[in-house]
């Protein structure tokens, strides 16, 4: 299953998944900030989704979105 939203709704999408934004931008979990499975922290601005199994977030940059399409396959 695949949901895509707005920017008007990424931080209900957060929520439910039980993060938020810290104080300087970034997706957070209780002070810790989320990480793709590259590693790399997300900037709120770069929040692209949740990919289905295990919470993996996905940024919005070409190479992130290629590699979530294809684990989806």
């Amino acid at each position: 299953m695949i949901i895509t939203f707005d920017d008007s709704t990424r931080d209900f999408v957060l929520d439910t998944f039980g993060k938020k934004s810290d104080a300087e931008g970034y997706v957070s979990d209780d002070g810790h900030r989320v990480l793709t499975p590259r590693g790399e922290e997300i900037a709120i601005a770069e929040f692209a989704g949740v990919r289905k199994g295990s919470v993996v977030f996905v940024k919005s940059d070409i190479t992130s979105l290629i590699e979530a399409a294809e684990a989806m396959n």
